[in-house]
């Protein structure tokens, strides 16, 4: 596929020289080659925010500094030190690799960007990344800030996310990689993107590729990339009970996969299910009034995810205890020992709430 683009012309050296006096430097995971690092901080930037990561990608490596001490923990303390930073199976994967790494590849992150890629939860951008910084390979990334630059500079009609789009995107990046310093252009084509080519605002004035860019001739920077085609998103309703005994409450853990897979939540109510009822046979307990009522709704509100918005309503319910042995996969949890647990952001904001409020915990009986 040959770049018909006149924005072709001198796009690497452009790119290189801009990101040698503007690009980012000093980030957490930038000047180092091991590979560990850069791929849990490209794990860790999937959908996710570079000033979000940073206290994440720092609190993790304290607690797994190499791939060995990660792949020996279990999953369950992986998941607690990823929560809150959404896309769960994305940590999920991150144990699967480390483990699968240190059985199949004696430990070490294989060199080959086609054999990375075989390891879970990692694509073909990410391994490419991997292999360009840390074992000089020659391969083109594109992650969503290269998708945004390439579509603007070049003028790529269609949402880049299907696969014709996508596959043009590909051929278009590959044939742009510089003979050298492909490490530096694929840095700096992330960083022109995060920094200048924004989705909302970009900065023209100060883009190496302004006088070639196809969108900023043509008026189109708004239009470019274009958007995912409009679809409904679905609402979904729950009821989440926040079962309390004293200064605990119960939490289950989610099924590996699905929504906030392996992460610690609330019963949810089943639809139709008087809460008072349901709880007291399910679990064995018995509900305390309180003042007067003995389900306190805590206030809906709506959670987004990727495919389908759920609206959840919190329902306060103060208990007796129910049996001292739970059932696997069910456990009391001091409110006192959230920060460090395993929680979703909206359960955490929902039991920060019932720490906070007036719903003060019963004594204990």
């Amino acid at each position: 596929m040959a770049v018909w683009s006149p924005a072709a012309r001198g796009f690497a050296a452009r790119l290189i020289r801009w990101h040698k006096r503007h690009g980012r430097h000093d980030l957490p995971w930038q000047n180092t080659a091991d590979p560990y690092r850069v791929w849990l901080s490209e794990i860790m930037l999937q959908q996710t925010q570079v000033v979000t990561v940073i206290p994440y990608y720092l609190r993790f490596l304290e607690r797994f500094p190499q791939l060995a001490d990660l792949a020996a923990a279990p999953v369950e303390e992986v998941m607690a030190l990823w929560s809150g930073l959404g896309y769960y199976a994305r940590a999920r994967n991150l144990h699967a690799a480390a483990r699968a790494v240190i059985a199949q590849h004696g430990g070490k992150l294989p060199r080959d960007p086609a054999v990375i890629a075989q390891l879970p939860g990692i694509g073909r951008s990410t391994a490419n990344s991997i292999a360009t910084f840390c074992f000089g390979a020659h391969a083109p990334i594109l992650d969503g800030n290269v998708k945004r630059v390439l579509c603007r500079a070049f003028g790529v009609e269609g949402f880049p996310g299907s696969g014709a789009v996508e596959k043009h995107l590909w051929a278009l990046a590959d044939e742009l990689m510089p003979a050298r310093h492909g490490a530096i252009h694929n840095q700096a084509q992330m960083d022109l993107g995060a920094m200048v080519c924004t989705r909302g605002k970009p900065r023209c004035e100060a883009c190496p590729l302004a006088d070639i860019c196809v969108a900023r001739a043509g008026g189109r920077t708004a239009e470019l990339p274009q958007a995912r085609p409009r679809r409904e998103i679905p609402l979904r309703h729950a009821t989440l009970l926040v079962i309390q005994h004293g200064k605990r409450v119960l939490l289950e853990t989610r099924p590996p996969a699905g929504i906030w897979g392996g992460l610690l939540s609330l019963p949810e109510l089943p639809a139709g299910a008087d809460a008072q009822e349901w709880a007291e046979r399910h679990f064995a307990c018995r509900v305390i009034a309180v003042s007067p009522a003995r389900c306190v709704p805590l206030g809906t509100f709506e959670h987004v995810f990727s495919h389908f918005r759920l609206n959840i309503a919190p329902l306060l319910l103060q208990v007796t205890p129910g049996p001292a042995v739970m059932e696997p996969g069910w456990q009391w949890q001091e409110l006192a020992g959230i920060e460090s647990a395993a929680l979703p952001a909206p359960i955490r904001r929902i039991l920060e709430d019932v720490q906070i409020s007036g719903n003060r915990p019963l004594p204990s009986r």
